[in-house]
């Protein structure tokens, strides 16, 4: 724990941890996602990519409905391993030059991204449902199911379009 870090003693204590995480996570994505819609050339990406930037603006507006379902402050608590991904992921574009491998690099990235909200949402749709919190396991679910569907939808371009041009 962080100087500045409330104990995490119980099961409420670390949903509200994992809500603030995936919180400041969303909030960084939101200011990643319009450098990799610039950088992107595939114009089914680009679109993907559009699409899910304003999914995100509707994700956060979820979690804050969800902090205020559960009786919390809305606030994000620094998320290492979002911040790690999204460095890894500017260090990519910045190095690659042939369009088409930078369109590949960026759906790798956004993938990375995906897997680590699927994580993040599944575990507080379950931390919710065991804390008898079906109300706000609903609405997590639905942030879970989006990316679920924008990693299913970065693969199909993956497999059908990009990743062929890159090689």
């Amino acid at each position: 724990m962080g100087l500045f870090s409330k104990s995490i003693n119980t099961l409420d204590d670390l949903f509200v941890h994992t809500l603030q995480d995936i919180y400041y996570a969303e909030q960084q994505i939101l200011k990643a996602l319009p450098k990799m819609i610039d950088k992107a050339s595939n114009p089914q990406l680009k679109q993907g990519l559009q699409m899910h930037l304003s999914e995100t603006e509707g994700q956060i507006r979820r979690l804050e409905q969800v902090f205020e379902m559960h009786g919390q402050k809305v606030k994000g608590t620094t998320c290492a391993a979002m911040d790690g991904i999204i460095e890894e992921a500017n260090d990519i574009l910045g190095v690659a030059k042939d369009k088409d491998v930078l369109d590949a690099a960026i759906i790798s990235s956004s993938q990375a991204v995906e897997h680590y909200e699927i994580t993040r949402y599944g575990t507080l749709v379950a931390f919710a449902k065991e804390l008898g919190r079906n109300d706000c396991a609903a609405v997590l679910q639905q942030n879970l199911d989006e990316e679920y569907a924008a990693d299913r939808k970065l693969t199909m371009i993956a497999e059908t379009r990009v990743n062929r041009s890159a090689a």
